[in-house]
């Protein structure tokens, strides 16, 4: 089974992003002014650049919904726009959220606000506003989305391009499948006739249903990262979400990320490669595979780095990899490469 097979093709979806691009040309002059980034956009803002980034849960509220349980799929939204601000530097301050409902149900939404509650104390932003939406002849259940601001001084930008041959990824380990490739992880439940209340096949999560696992919320980079910014001149930063380790040349497109070792794929991995026959092809350039968040730095950096993740986050960290001439991604484990 692949992404594609379900219904979302990656390459139509770049070409699609390509195309809306190319219409918007209009660029702000002087303050506020566009400074470029890759998972978040800057503007100017004096002495300081203004970060914006948006993002949403995607199909995975289909199993919130599935299981009547609503309270982590908060989290998620603001994880994955918190995490995205990170890669350029930034400081996350502020968010919006934006939910649109078929049936703006007062429980449901009561859930969800426990969860981007959670989420701001995680990443210690403030959620300033939003937006209700009453949609029912455009919305099938609900979609959830937000936006995060954040700062960064314009001499500690991080946009990838000091990034040289030599140099070390870090990476630190995801809570699970996060908020990426649920349409392809929904349907292989489905085709291999599980539902989300039926306990975790093969022993692999004793004691929890399909559902508990699928809906782990997303891990909040924020804390540990923020931390790093202080002690070590980090030379790039990537959120490993939709697309999975392919997010990697975003940061620079004349570099070779070689990812050399992993840290270990949780179950969940396993059981939908096992029950949807999915190759390593797809299953590294759909899913995190038990990576979320990968961070570059000069090879002299590396055990500074190491400690201040390891003092600072709950997840594991691991060196994966190094960066070579050349262009792309290389997984020579598993025979991978990407261009």
């Amino acid at each position: 089974m692949t992404y594609a097979d379900t219904g979302v093709d990656i390459d139509q979806k770049e070409q699609a992003i390509k195309e809306l691009v190319s219409s918007i040309t209009t660029k702000r002059k002087g303050f506020g002014k566009p400074l470029g980034g890759h998972y978040a956009g800057l503007i100017d803002f004096g002495e300081y650049a203004l970060v914006l980034c948006t993002d949403g849960v995607g199909t995975k509220v289909k199993i919130a919904s599935a299981l009547k349980k609503w309270d982590t799929v908060g989290i998620d939204c603001i994880a994955m726009n918190v995490n995205d601000a990170l890669c350029v530097g930034a400081e996350p301050l502020a968010f919006v959220d934006y939910l649109a409902m078929d049936d703006p149900n007062p429980k449901i939404a009561k859930e969800i606000g426990k969860g981007l509650e959670a989420g701001a104390k995680l990443s210690n932003v403030s959620i300033v506003g939003g937006e209700t939406a009453d949609l029912p002849e455009l919305i099938n259940g609900f979609d959830l989305a937000g936006t995060c601001l954040a700062y960064v001084k314009k001499d500690r930008i991080i946009l990838g391009d000091k990034i040289q041959p030599g140099d070390v990824i870090i990476g630190l380990s995801s809570s699970g499948i996060h908020s990426n490739g649920y349409t392809l992880a929904r349907k292989v439940v489905e085709k291999a006739g599980f539902s989300y209340d039926d306990k975790f096949p093969d022993e692999l999560y004793p004691g929890k249903s399909i559902g508990e696992v699928m809906l782990a919320p997303t891990r909040i980079y924020v804390k540990e990262i923020i931390e790093l910014f202080k002690k070590v001149d980090v030379r790039g930063l990537a959120h490993i979400t939709g697309s999975g380790l392919w997010n990697l040349p975003r940061l620079k497109e004349s570099a070779k990320f070689v990812v050399e070792d992993f840290l270990e794929p949780q179950p969940i991995f396993t059981f939908l490669q096992k029950y949807g026959n999915i190759d390593d092809r797809e299953m590294y350039q759909t899913f995190n595979m038990g990576m979320g968040f990968a961070v570059v730095v000069a090879e002299k950096d590396v055990n500074e780095t190491v400690k201040i993740l390891k003092k600072y986050s709950d997840a594991k960290v691991k060196v994966v990899g190094a960066i070579k001439k050349g262009r792309g991604v290389e997984v020579p484990k598993l025979g991978l490469t990407y261009c």
